[in-house]
């Protein structure tokens, strides 16, 4: 900071050393009274003057980095939620924190160490808030671990806090048509298939991400940016703007603002979120066709909340609420596209006036779900000419993309999103890998058969440690052509831009006994979505047997922080916490 300050604390009339400002605030704790004297030397020493140190002090927690494009640019963001807290007359206080590239340690070993990346977020924002007696936080999320573990914190610290998306990348341009990174992934598959050359691929690589911005389909940063403004911790209207445009930064600004009118009013997430909140959220997602990962990570702010959601509820969430939005990976549409049709409040419009949502839930503002749309200034559904927004009278399909699978095969559930056929049922015979690089391999080869169930297991939060998304391989399977013909289920994960029968989740995990360490290849596994099935046709007598032979093996780490986290991981069934404290 560069603004000059002035000498002395109090006025004359007040008593010395004092400020005046609310002495509730826990920043009070290291500005108030003659002891504290040397910490006001501290934050003298960074430029703070008296009007800061009287004001409410707002931590903004910002994973800038040049480790990804999702968070490449959010200096900027967070400077522009600096100005908006300052004008709004808070103290703002900048502080990092990590992230890790989901894209860039995708199909590497490197991808273990995103899952714990959301708890260590979510670790460290806690720890600075609570170390440092901050008043209010503004949470700045880009790549994918980021949102639930900025959420996460502010449910921990209790906090008034408003959660600020750093916004999507801008769709690339190949061949005439827009790309995102999934287009990439899949485009190995298909190169390795010799139905793509060199030429092609290197073009698609090289235009497929032309800025900085989370990943432009609705994966898993979109998904759960879209589901802060369902759960009330993002003002409405805010996840869509690009990540680079004015607008997003206008949001920032704002949402700089919005938190000091938090703190005044004393407006906490524990008196915004209910289980009508996390309904809301489950509605969002399941009709606009968003992540897997979702599942998980809103099991998890369940439980950092004390609110009670089992994975079950998902399945009978989607059975009632219609996918009425196609974006990738389930469409061609991105962010973007949305965005320009009016964002993500004409999805919650759409299923609030059909009863899907509740409107009477809380936000961050201080008004409902309903008051906030009423507010806002969003296109008539007449005006949106968008095809692929659908009405929930005719939506896409009559059910949302989300699916709860259970079975022998995964007794605490399994989850899968539909992004092609909603009646796909699939018997096949299992192919069994210890692991996602053995997998991969299998695929790369060209080793695919029609009809085949790829088996990867050893991947759970627990077992990888740290559950693996795997777009490498689902990527590569569909750009063979095999997105109708073979599925694929696992312990670990998806991202958000995974398409086809595609089961993960399968719980619980190969490390601790679950069944899907029992399976041997050639035995035949169903995947039937109507049903919500996931077997396999092995009795439970030889199922048991096979038990009494299953040797779990050693642990893959067994120091440093995979070793920390992986102990300390509970069931993907139950959001993968690790916080002991958490309601599981």
């Amino acid at each position: 900071m560069s603004r000059q300050r002035s000498p002395g604390v109090g006025d004359d009339d007040e008593e010395p050393f004092t400020s005046g400002k609310d002495p509730d605030l826990p920043s009070t704790d290291v500005t108030e009274g003659p002891d504290k004297a040397p910490h006001r030397a501290m934050f003298r020493a960074m430029g703070f003057d008296d009007d800061d140190l009287g004001s409410p002090m707002v931590g903004v927690a910002n994973p800038a980095a040049d480790i990804t494009p999702c968070n490449v640019h959010l200096d900027d963001v967070a400077d522009a939620a600096v100005e908006g807290i300052d004008d709004a007359g808070g103290m703002p206080i900048e502080f990092g924190t990590i992230t890790i590239s989901d894209a860039i340690s995708m199909g590497t070993e490197g991808m273990k160490a995103s899952l714990i990346s959301r708890e260590l977020i979510a670790d460290s924002v806690e720890l600075v808030a609570f170390g440092e007696r901050l008043d209010a936080l503004v949470t700045v999320a880009g790549c994918d671990k980021n949102l639930p573990g900025m959420m996460m914190a502010s449910i921990r610290t209790d906090l008034p806090s408003v959660f600020l998306y750093g916004g999507s990348i801008m769709p690339g341009e190949h061949q005439g048509r827009d790309v995102t990174i999934q287009n990439v992934f899949e485009g190995v598959g298909t190169y390795a298939q010799g139905e793509m050359d060199a030429d092609e691929l290197d073009d698609l690589e090289r235009n497929a991400c032309p800025g900085a911005g989370s990943c432009g389909g609705m994966f898993t940063a979109n998904t759960m940016a879209s589901i802060s403004e369902a759960l009330g911790l993002a003002p409405l209207g805010t996840a869509d703007a690009p990540a680079e445009s004015e607008a997003r930064y206008d949001v920032a600004r704002r949402s700089g603002e919005a938190v000091l009118q938090a703190v005044e009013d004393g407006r906490r997430p524990s008196d915004i979120l209910s289980k009508k909140s996390f309904e809301n959220a489950i509605a969002l997602q399941v009709a606009i066709g968003g992540s897997t990962n979702a599942v998980l990570h809103l099991l998890a702010l369940a439980a950092e909340a004390g609110i009670d959601l089992s994975i079950e509820e998902f399945d009978e969430i989607s059975r009632k609420t219609p996918k009425i939005a196609t974006l990738q990976p389930g469409g061609t549409k991105t962010m973007n596209d949305l965005h320009e049709e009016g964002g993500v409040p004409v999805v919650i419009r759409r299923l609030l006036e059909a009863g899907l949502v509740h409107g009477d839930a809380m936000t961050v503002t201080g008004r409902t779900i309903a008051e906030e749309l009423a507010e806002l200034d969003i296109p008539d559904d007449s005006e949106i000419e968008g095809e692929f927004i659908y009405t929930v009278d005719d939506p896409y399909q009559e059910e949302g993309a989300i699916k709860i699978l259970t079975g022998n095969l995964a007794p605490d559930g399994a989850v899968l999103k539909v992004t092609g056929d909603d009646a796909f049922h699939h018997s096949g015979p299992a192919r069994v890998f210890e692991g996602e690089e053995e997998a991969m391999r299998y695929v790369q080869e060209g080793r695919i058969e029609s009809g085949d169930v790829l088996v990867i297991r050893n991947e759970g939060p627990q077992g990888g440690p740290g559950m693996r998304e795997m777009l490498g391989v689902t990527a590569a399977v569909v750009g063979q052509g095999h997105e109708d013909d073979v599925a694929l289920l696992t312990d670990g994960r998806f991202s958000g831009a995974t398409r086809g029968p595609m089961v993960g989740h399968v719980a619980p995990e190969a490390a601790v006994g679950g069944p899907i360490a029992l399976l041997e290849d050639g035995d035949e596994v169903t995947v039937d979505i109507p049903e919500r099935e996931l077997s396999v046709d092995v009795s439970a007598s030889g199922l048991e047997a096979r038990r009494e032979e299953w040797d779990p093996g050693e642990p893959a780490y067994t120091s440093g922080v995979l070793a920390k986290y992986g102990n300390d991981f509970g069931s993907a069934a139950n959001g993968a916490v690790t916080n002991p404290g958490a309601k599981r």
